[in-house]
């Protein structure tokens, strides 16, 4: 096994037990806080008790596993420079709960797709929470897929997760003997603007298959500026989506572009020809 890619079969069922502690455990108090020192702590992954009927009811009985990549993410993530350090006091209600809310827009038995998955979010995630999708991790920069393959093999997802080395455009059209791959959903979050967004995502996406970019404020600007070149590459009208309505206090901002088209990539242009037929040299 490298680290250049991870083949899993596509099955469905519970991902493996991972190994050391993962249960759940109350937040620190102040004074404990206090008491800390800079280095990174699995204490700061804990599930604060006010969000915990939330994540419940969106993970279930795989909250022990979601409990797991919370450390993992406050600890080796932080340290090798995936997390902020800020953000790991924040990982349920910022990433975790965010994230899987998402599950409600993806169809049982999905072939999911992550563009730019980083850390993992939002595709190991829906990983965790959904057992019956099969989730394939795109991202290009190496040390971020090695934590990814060591996370997939900690968490005991290697059935159901597969991490891509590579760029969307790689996954896409094939590239260094793969096969190209495409899925019904693809996901993506704090990847890039709408438009380049779509221009990277789509063509993973079977026809009739759909683009939820998780976002934020900015979702309706977004899809007024960009809407007509989501149309130009094959994507119906973008529509945004809360998820979590009713479990999350702010509800996730997706942003929802149905594959109606299949459009080919652009042909680079002809190159203009001087007189007497030859073509200019630049």
């Amino acid at each position: 096994m490298t680290h250049d890619d991870i083949t899993a079969d596509a099955v469905s069922g519970p991902g493996g037990t991972p190994p050391g502690p993962s249960a759940v455990r109350p937040a620190d108090t102040d004074a404990d806080a206090a008491g800390r020192d800079t280095a990174p702590s699995p204490a700061d992954a804990a599930l604060p008790p006010e969000l915990a009927p939330a994540a419940l009811t969106l993970f279930g009985d795989r909250l022990d596993l979601a409990a797991a990549y919370a450390e993992l993410l406050a600890t080796d993530g932080v340290v090798r420079g995936l997390i902020g350090p800020r953000e790991a006091p924040r990982i349920w209600d910022r990433h975790l709960l965010n994230c899987a809310a998402v599950a409600e827009r993806i169809p049982s038995g999905a072939t999911v797709l992550d563009v730019g998955s980083g850390a993992g979010l939002p595709g190991l995630v829906l990983a965790i929470a959904r057992p019956d999708l099969t989730v394939t991790l795109i991202e290009p920069l190496a040390r971020r897929t090695s934590f990814l393959i060591e996370v997939v093999e900690r968490l005991g997802l290697a059935k159901s997760v597969r991490v891509f080395r590579g760029r969307a455009d790689e996954a896409a059209s094939g590239s260094s003997g793969r096969e190209p791959i495409s899925g019904d959903v693809v996901t993506a979050r704090a990847v890039a603007p709408l438009d380049r967004l779509a221009g990277w995502s789509l063509p993973l996406a079977v026809r009739g298959g759909r683009l939820l970019a998780l976002k934020g404020s900015s979702a309706a600007a977004e899809i007024e500026e960009h809407a007509d070149v989501v149309a130009r590459l094959g994507g119906g009208e973008p529509a945004v989506q809360l998820c979590g309505v009713g479990v999350l206090d702010s509800p996730t901002t997706v942003v929802e572009i149905v594959r109606e088209r299949m459009v080919g990539p652009a042909r680079p242009a002809a190159k203009k020809r001087a007189r007497g037929g030859r073509s200019r040299r630049g």
